[in-house]
């Protein structure tokens, strides 16, 4: 049986933290930005592309990034709002992305392999990435390809604010012309010992003879004509938000059942409560996510008081489903998300009774944690359905 063609796409927010503070700063549009520290001592974070045609680049010593761009705007960052709006991007990826990867604050990896069957891999990631820029207003370039690397490098051809295509079976001929220091890894002195051997572009290398390489590089010498074949068999590692809690269901059959993804809505958010007491935590935070069999993904979030109670959850769930479900087509998974999360106690109301459902809720915990998550249900969740 032929190996199944893989799509990797790799997302990358242009200058992000750049980005970020010229929405906060309009009046800085156009202008050589760097964030950083200050002139006299600590590194580039982030740049702006007319910072960048002085020179300028991210991890450079501020000293240095002065002298050639004398003129800069400094900024110290906000690194709040940049977590914020990470966060922001991570979760609109996550509503949609089958598996991804989140490589760093600014990075993902998507791995789209299979998908082609229900869309068309590259129409998926432009549309995925212009409702990135619509929502956020930020900037973002993106790569697809058979694989992490080569996905990667495309990125970078592509920016800034754009996107490229490598098509499988292509990626010899797309990096050829490419000098070699485009593969991560390939430092100063490796760059130089290549050039001294004659080898200065991907191409140059690819027709080196890997006994060669390996004689003047070792194993890294061996990697490197590997890669020059186009060749990289990295996974995408799926990512697990930290600060969230989460359960989905993918069903057996399909089903447009309501009572039935009801009743399992109020399962899966039992579920995820109980995790949230279990670590301690208040959500302040929840979402509902829907997938149709064609894949299409549709996710809606709400922001609720800061709760660990399946009491208040659960309508906030069904709320939302009934917002984003569209009545009589089928479902092929249900998903419900936690987010926001806090260590602090819980405060009930001086008009509730809080006191007595956290002492329920205990007792509930602890024939769970005794004899399984399943051994209390609610009455809903037992009508018969399709799991």
């Amino acid at each position: 049986m032929a190996e199944q063609q893989r799509y990797i796409a790799h997302f990358d927010l242009d200058s992000f933290f750049v980005s970020v503070e010229l929405l906060q700063q309009p009046a800085l549009k156009g202008k050589a930005v760097i964030v950083g520290g200050t002139p006299e001592r600590g590194v580039v974070t982030s740049c702006s592309y007319e910072a960048r045609k002085f020179g300028v680049r991210s991890a450079m010593p501020m000293s240095r990034a002065m002298k050639l761009c004398p003129h800069a705007v400094v900024l110290r960052g906000t690194h709040t709002e940049y977590r914020r709006y990470s966060q922001w991007v991570t979760d609109i990826i996550a509503a949609k992305a089958p598996l991804f990867e989140k490589a760093s604050i600014d990075e993902f990896y998507i791995d789209l392999t299979g998908m082609d069957r229900f869309f068309d891999p590259y129409q998926w990631t432009i549309d995925l990435r212009q409702e990135i820029i619509d929502k956020t207003q930020l900037p973002i370039s993106f790569g697809l390809a058979a694989n992490k690397m080569v996905a990667k490098i495309a990125t970078d051809e592509a920016k800034p604010n754009g996107y490229l295509f490598v098509q499988p079976g292509k990626e010899k001929d797309f990096l050829a012309p490419l000098p070699v220091n485009k593969f991560p890894g390939v430092g100063e002195q490796t760059f130089l010992l290549l050039k001294a051997m004659g080898i200065h572009t991907i191409r140059d290398l690819s027709e080196t003879p890997v006994a060669i390489l390996e004689k003047k590089l070792g194993k890294t010498g061996a990697d490197l004509w590997k890669k020059s074949q186009g060749i990289h068999n990295g996974q995408v590692h799926a990512y697990h938000e930290a600060k969230s809690v989460s359960s989905e269901n993918t069903f057996h059959e399909n089903t447009a059942d309501t009572d039935f993804l009801l009743s399992e809505l109020v399962r899966l958010t039992e579920r995820v409560a109980f995790e949230l007491r279990r670590d301690e935590k208040l959500a302040g935070c929840i979402a509902v996510k829907i997938r149709y069999p064609d894949f299409e993904t549709t996710s809606k979030q709400t922001t609720i008081s800061r709760t660990l109670r399946d009491d208040e959850l659960i309508p906030q769930a069904i709320e939302l489903f009934h917002q984003l479900y569209r009545k009589g087509q089928s479902v092929r998974l249900l998903g419900v998300r936690l987010s926001e999360l806090t260590n602090h106690a819980v405060q009930g109301s001086l008009f509730d009774d809080a006191e007595r459902k956290n002492k329920l809720y205990k007792a509930i915990d602890e024939v769970k944690n005794k004899f399984g998550k399943t051994a209390l249900k609610k009455a809903r969740t037992l009508k018969k359905g399709k799991e």
